[in-house]
């Protein structure tokens, strides 16, 4: 009988997002691969499939559904191999595991970002924290992505029986790559973008931690001054249409376009100029990386996630969430000084190799392939001593 190995999320998106390339290695190692996550989308290398009711917000009701369901699936499969990502992925799955755990399945929780962080809000610290802290214990590997995390999960004493760091999600080189100076001006004609245009782009949902009116604000500092300036913000979410009313409050309406939700972020970016990014909080951004690995510069509000990646006057700039009159001072300057911008860009290449796809797949490789290791000699000891 082959072994199983079953991954938890939230929604089943963020596994045909993230985590492929681990599904694929655990099926070439011969593992039978379960999926629990709410919604139907199809997954390659998955046996077996489970919409599971999990919701966001953890005061939902279906989420008591969601554990019972969780912890039949668990105590029928024999699962050798549990891993959970996303906030209440992590907290069901692991509550759902406390008995599989002793009987040998090893539980993995990656956290991607804890919500929880210096500088972050009270009431996350008196909510999320003690929450984390006292499921660590129910933890055999907690995998963190970013310093901050690491640091914070050693300090504060999370009894987690290993605490990992690894280097994101990785991000995959082979698709973003920067683009030739042609190629460049022959994709922004495409699209009906000017080859002289100043091109700044973010991806994220609009909400209130992706503070896209941070960003709003700054290019309506630097309208008159480079007036070629333009804003691609793209993604969905609440306050869209308030981002929209504000862009026309502050006259760059015309400076600002809204693209809606994306499924071709690897063909804007290489056109583009520089990556913005304006959220509040973030464990390792994506976005970000996929900017760096397509040559841009970045120009990004400080938290724990954007100072791993950004580094002053090196790739880019980190501002403080307050300094909205130096962030766009910053754009200004790489709108101005195109040798600047390529240079920085260069860099973003460079550093952003350590957060490759491969990078992190040889990390987690590593990390499963220990557990894989003594898991056999526990076994081999066990056979041992019954037959001494």
């Amino acid at each position: 009988m082959s072994n199983k190995v079953l991954f938890c999320a939230t929604v089943d998106y963020h596994f045909k997002a993230f985590h492929l390339p681990i599904l694929k290695w655990f099926k070439e190692k011969g593992w039978e691969v379960h999926i629990a996550a709410s919604g139907e989308i199809e997954l390659p290398y998955v046996d077996q499939k489970y919409n599971i009711p999990i919701q966001r917000s953890p005061f939902q009701s279906k989420n008591v559904e969601a554990y019972q369901e969780l912890k039949a699936i668990i105590d029928k499969n024999d699962y050798k191999i549990i891993h959970c990502h996303t906030p209440m992925g992590g907290v069901l799955t692991r509550l759902a595991a406390k008995q599989a755990r002793k009987h040998g399945t090893k539980v993995f929780y990656t956290a991607h970002g804890f919500h929880f962080c210096k500088g972050g809000p009270t009431m996350n610290w008196l909510l999320y924290y003690p929450i984390e802290k006292v499921l660590a214990r129910y933890t055999d590997c907690l995998i963190t992505i970013n310093n901050e995390d690491y640091e914070l999960a050693n300090s504060h004493r999370f009894r987690a029986t290993e605490i990992e760091h690894v280097h994101g999600v990785g991000v995959d080189t082979e698709r973003f790559k920067p683009l030739n100076i042609v190629d460049k001006r022959n994709q922004r004609e495409k699209l009906g973008y000017n080859a002289n245009d100043f091109l700044l782009f973010y991806a994220a949902e609009f909400n209130k931690n992706k503070n896209q009116q941070f960003l709003i604000k700054a290019l309506a500092k630097i309208k008159d001054s480079i007036p070629n300036a333009r804003l691609l913000l793209a993604g969905e979410g609440i306050l869209q249409d308030s981002c929209k009313k504000l862009a026309s409050e502050l006259g760059v309406d015309h400076m600002v376009e809204f693209l809606g939700y994306r499924n071709d972020i690897v063909n804007l970016l290489p056109m583009c100029d520089v990556a913005v990014a304006s959220s509040l909080r973030e464990g390792l951004p994506v976005n970000i990386m996929e900017a760096m690995a397509c040559g841009l510069p970045v120009v990004a509000i400080k938290n724990r996630g954007h100072i791993q990646l950004v580094k002053n006057n090196e790739n880019g700039f980190i501002v403080n969430s307050e300094e909205n009159e130096l962030f766009s001072k910053k754009l200004k300057e790489l709108g101005t000084n195109k040798a600047l911008c390529n240079t920085l860009g260069q860099n973003s290449i460079r550093m952003v190799k350590q957060f490759s796809l491969l990078t992190v797949s040889m990390e987690l490789h590593g990390i499963y392939s220990r557990y894989m290791l003594r898991d056999t000699d526990e076994t081999k000891d066990k056979y041992n001593r019954a037959y001494i």
